[in-house]
């Protein structure tokens, strides 16, 4: 590059204010003498340089000023604040070499079969936004389905933990509890932690936020308490109350995972080897040596019969022993939503009403959370196998697991919700029967879809509260559910929804699915 080429690729840096969801996106205009001097062309990949730092970043071309004017240089969201520099910054931009990885990218795309360094580079350049949205969906269909075999699998889950920081709490025994997805109201982690945390065992629950789904479960602990905390603060809660409730954006755990979902959900790729490697390399990550899987089966489940559950069984299993984490897999009922509600300030209210031995608690909830604590607590050496179940009720029943949730939430940063008034949509609408009989399927998509609709999880207050369960007897006009929203336009959109097709089936009592579960 001359001196007259350097100079003129010295820009100043601008925020643009759009989030691209974990892609670097920098934006030129098109008559910035950069542009034109280096013959980039949109969606190239560029490198940016500020501050002593570099990211790579995908190129968008403007035509308009008010965006960028020509002697600017802008960063999307994410892309600015991993320069960590302020508006105006002097940056330069240069073509990108392709990363590194490239090749065996290629390769995994021409069916080839990748070894452990392979996928430790892939996985790496992931993680250090060298991929642009297009090479990282090359990736994930070139891995999607059968694609990756069991140790392929496991090499994966190996280069995702790697990618990112890795917790160690220094102690021989720390629990965990994970469901792979897909049924709605089904908040028992909110639940088995204060329960397995009042015994006395290490339980850091770093969650997701939803992605897909009406509420994830730091969504839903957000009602209650801040659940975005500094790692330092995270630690010395977790070593003060045996436990925690956060987020886990803020640990840095297998950072490749987050990217990769942000292809996958829009997608809707869900593939065994990619979904083994997620759950796997961060619970790995967060220094868990005992876990507890949970994978519901049913109609409208992301698993629909004993037999797909029974595979992914195997592959869970033997990518955990490969990893040294000790799995215990549990096969559920996942033919309904858990609890009544649906959105994160109905499925706040449902765990609450638990804790506190409420007589309108759910007991689907309650039971289910209580199965999955007693396992955990059977992981105890010390505790007889079988006898978990009872002492996870015990600990329920005599208040100890709401002192110890209540001291977590005050921990974390408390807000003060009060689960008698929860402060719900303002807006509402009911779904009636149309016909007499008795309940013979609710469509958990369906169910999520519509309360995603009525703004969930964005407007805590949305969702689906349901008045009806599996095998419930109704006569024509009974309330099956009741939509709520904040946004008139919200309400509407889900009222559309339900207009086509509410997700509730009414028929006869030999018509209602039956599950094999193994509690």
């Amino acid at each position: 590059m001359n001196d007259e080429t350097q100079t003129a690729s010295r820009l100043s840096l601008k925020r643009v204010a759009i989030d691209t969801y974990r892609e670097n996106v920098a934006y030129l205009h098109r008559d910035c003498a950069v542009y034109r001097a280096e013959g980039f062309q949109a969606l190239s990949k560029v490198e940016v340089r500020a501050n002593g730092r570099r990211i790579l970043a995908t190129l968008n071309v403007v035509d308009d000023t008010r965006i960028v004017d020509c002697h600017e240089l802008g960063l999307s969201e994410d892309a600015f604040l991993q320069l960590a520099v302020d508006d105006g910054h002097p940056a330069s931009v240069s073509q990108a070499e392709p990363p590194e990885s490239i090749g065996a990218l290629n390769r995994k795309i021409g069916g080839e079969r990748l070894g452990l360094q392979d996928f430790k580079d892939i996985v790496r350049d992931i993680a250090e936004r060298h991929y642009s949205k297009i090479e990282l969906t090359a990736f994930v269909v070139a891995t999607n389905r059968d694609e990756l075999d069991r140790e392929e699998v496991y090499f994966l889950t190996q280069a995702m933990v790697a990618s990112g920081r890795t917790l160690d709490w220094h102690e021989p025994l720390v629990v965990d509890k994970h469901c792979i997805g897909g049924i709605p109201g089904n908040r028992t982690s909110m639940l088995v932690v204060p329960i397995v945390a009042a015994h006395g065992m290490l339980c850091p629950k770093t969650s997701s936020r939803a992605i897909t789904s009406p509420a994830g479960t730091a969504d839903t602990m957000e009602v209650l308490a801040n659940v975005e905390l500094p790692l330092e603060q995270l630690d010395h809660i977790v070593r003060e109350h045996r436990a925690c409730l956060a987020w886990g954006g803020t640990a840095n755990l297998s950072p490749a995972d987050d990217v990769l979902i942000s292809v996958e959900r829009p997608l809707s790729v869900d593939s065994p080897g990619q979904m083994v490697a997620s759950i796997l390399s961060k619970k790995i990550a967060a220094g868990s040596s005992h876990l507890v899987l949970d994978i519901p089966i049913g109609p409208t489940a992301k698993v629909r019969s004993m037999p797909e559950a029974q595979r992914l069984r195997r592959l869970f299993e033997y990518v955990a022993k490969r990893m040294h984490l000790s799995l215990d897999v549990v096969i559920t009922d996942g033919r309904q939503p858990i609890g009544h509600g649906i959105g994160p300030v109905l499925e706040a209210r449902d765990v609450m009403r638990v804790l506190e031995n409420d007589p309108r608690a759910p007991v689907d909830l309650r039971q289910k959370a209580l199965r999955l604590a007693g396992r955990l607590i059977e992981c105890n050496p010390d505790v007889r196998g079988g006898d978990g179940f009872a002492i996870a009720r015990d600990i329920l029943d005599s208040g100890r697991a709401l002192t110890k949730m209540n001291a977590l939430i005050s921990a974390q940063g408390s807000k003060h919700f009060d689960h008698n008034h929860p402060q719900l949509g303002a807006l509402s609408f009911d779904i009636a029967a149309d016909r007499a009989g008795v309940v013979t399927g609710i469509d958990n998509l369906q169910i999520a879809r519509i309360a995603r609709l009525a703004g969930a999880p964005k407007a805590a207050g949305a969702g689906v509260d349901l008045f009806r369960k599996l095998g419930d007897a109704v006569q024509a006009g009974d309330l099956l559910f009741r939509v709520y929203a904040s946004y008139q336009s919200d309400l509407e959109f889900a009222r559309q929804a339900c207009a086509r097709a509410h997700g509730y089936s009414v028929g006869q009592q030999e018509d209602v699915p039956h599950v094999f579960v193994e509690f």
